[in-house]
């Protein structure tokens, strides 16, 4: 079978990879912080961008939105073109008073409701671990970039928490204490990670929160999050 989401020559895509969810950001990653870049997938407009952050190969490609669009792109990503590690970077809400807007989040793990890693291989567990290795380069980049990060477990929802509440999923998970931000995607990208055994960890942007009435406008979440994507580029590459 060939894929069908990214369509391109295997070469084209380098085996380390940034994923953002919205496709704009990663035309604005590339743009700005890859030199030699070169557009390899435009289908769906979902762009994937492959390039040099500084002497190495990485493509940023965008994954869209909720766990089933994050997982068909992570998967063939992984299966068809070699990826041996995604950096997913995208925007979040924080479920904790002390992490404030634009804060950075590091996630050591998803948990959640959504049936995708039941249906994807039949596995039951709700909790699912980011690449510690990839982590723990991560904290220690984070800290030669002076850059602050938040670490811990996060949560994966199907909706998005502004338009609709989530408490009641929130309050019925066993590790709801710990949850530090709630996004759309980790799950999903991690489940695919472990079935094919590669790696993948998540950095996430906050951009709203329960205890702030402001929130991050859309333009601010496209090109505004240079912490996080400089945090991502220098883990990854090495």
């Amino acid at each position: 079978m060939e894929p069908v989401h990214i369509v391109t020559d295997k070469k084209n895509i380098a085996p380390l990879v940034l994923f953002p969810g919205d496709p704009l950001r990663a035309k604005y990653i590339a743009e700005k912080f890859l030199t030699n870049i070169k557009l390899v997938n435009k289908i769906r407009n979902m762009y994937a961008f492959t390039g040099y952050y500084k002497d190495k190969l990485v493509t940023v490609v965008g994954s869209g939105m909720g766990c089933p669009s994050a997982s068909l792109y992570a998967y063939e990503l992984f299966t068809f073109y070699g990826v041996e590690k995604i950096i997913r970077i995208g925007s979040a809400g924080a479920n904790k008073e002390n992490i404030k807007l634009m804060d950075t989040v590091l996630s050591i793990g998803a948990y959640s409701e959504s049936s995708i890693a039941y249906q994807w291989g039949g596995y039951t567990d709700k909790f699912i671990e980011s690449n510690n290795e990839l982590n723990e380069i991560i904290k220690e980049t984070a800290k030669e970039q002076n850059i602050d990060i938040h670490v811990g477990p996060t949560l994966t929802s199907d909706v998005f928490d502004v338009y609709a509440s989530i408490d009641h999923v929130i309050n019925t998970c066993p590790i709801k204490d710990e949850l530090l931000a709630t996004e759309m995607e980790g799950f999903g990208i991690f489940h695919v990670a472990r079935i094919c055994k590669k790696q993948a960890s998540m950095l996430i942007t906050i951009v709203d929160s329960k205890f702030d009435t402001r929130v991050v406008s859309p333009e601010m979440r496209e090109t505004h999050l240079d912490n996080m994507i400089i945090l991502a580029l220098e883990s990854i590459i090495k």
